[in-house]
């Protein structure tokens, strides 16, 4: 059994995407009309940079969510792939919309619009350089939680991401998260300060869930194809009422992500396909269980190997 993965923020690299826009006519339609939508280069921001500019939420946000579509494309139309050959689609925090896109339950241009707000409440959602998140290595998630809880008149920090094992992100106001790496200094708990500059994935992004909520309410989501796990219940679904209910409700949820493969192993999922830029979610599915068949698409080279 086959689940496709798409890549959330993190994954963004200059160039990405670039080999398979000069190799596929039928690509270039698709980031005109990007550009288009945005009012702004995003093509040339992928291919080009600047990387400070890139890697701002606001820009990152749809420009991972083309380059994953993109491949998706490329991937679809040159191997013949069926989407009920894959059990199940997911996608980590905004490759949720990219998973929702290919399996024909909101539109492209849909996807794209509601992403280039998204960027920019989540950004926006507390003062720049007020909020922050830091990743914890080698500890399990329950440690965590407990460390959380019991610290919780020293300082109020949030879990974002349950990524693998062994693998959780925090979120907070700046003053918290430093309080929080402070503790974990002293119990030699391992964690690195993330290059961001906003907390997502908890109840500060409050101001991003109104916006969002009003906006992903005017689109009208249709039947999936195929079953998406959401990253809000870390399960599977086909009714589109209650996926646009999830993708509200995502912006100040945890990832759920090693539940999310935990679940999909366990319906008999054996092999994973990631499409989209970067490895970063083979690496996850990896640290969660390594006897699961991992396969990375990003460039011909991959997709000519997926074929043999």
């Amino acid at each position: 059994m086959i689940s496709v993965l798409f890549p959330g923020q993190g994954s963004q690299s200059i160039g990405m995407g670039k080999q398979l826009f000069d190799n596929f006519d039928y690509l270039r339609p698709l980031y005109s009309q990007a550009d288009e939508i945005l009012n702004f280069k995003l093509t040339k921001l992928i291919f080009e940079g600047p990387e400070e500019l890139l890697n701002q939420t606001e820009y990152t946000q749809p420009a991972i969510f083309l380059t994953s579509y993109a491949i998706f494309s490329v991937f679809k139309n040159e191997t013949n792939f069926k989407l009920d050959e894959a059990k199940f689609f997911a996608g980590h925090s905004l490759g949720e919309y990219t998973a929702l896109t290919c399996s024909d339950v909101i539109s492209f241009e849909e996807s794209l619009s509601l992403l280039k707000i998204r960027g920019k409440s989540m950004q926006e959602a507390v003062p720049k350089n007020q909020g922050g998140m830091v990743a914890i290595l080698g500890a399990e998630i329950e440690i965590i939680n407990k460390l959380l809880k019991d610290n919780i008149k020293n300082f109020e920090c949030f879990l974002a991401n349950d990524n693998s094992k062994g693998q959780s992100v925090i979120s907070g106001f700046i003053g918290d998260i430093n309080k929080l790496c402070e503790l974990l200094t002293a119990l030699k708990i391992k964690f690195v300060k993330l290059p961001v500059s906003a907390p997502f994935h908890c109840k500060l992004m409050r101001n991003a869930t109104l916006i969002m909520e009003k906006e992903i309410k005017k689109i009208k989501f249709k039947k999936p194809k195929i079953s998406i796990f959401s990253n809000v219940t870390a399960k599977p679904s086909t009714d589109e009422t209650d996926l646009k209910k999830y993708l509200i409700k995502q912006i100040e949820s945890p990832v759920r992500w090693r539940e999310i493969v935990t679940n999909m192993i366990d319906e008999k999922v054996n092999t994973f396909v990631e499409i989209g830029p970067g490895k970063v979610l083979s690496g996850l599915v990896k640290r969660i269980n390594r006897n699961v068949t991992l396969n990375q698409i990003n460039n011909l080279e991959d997709i000519n190997e997926f074929k043999k």
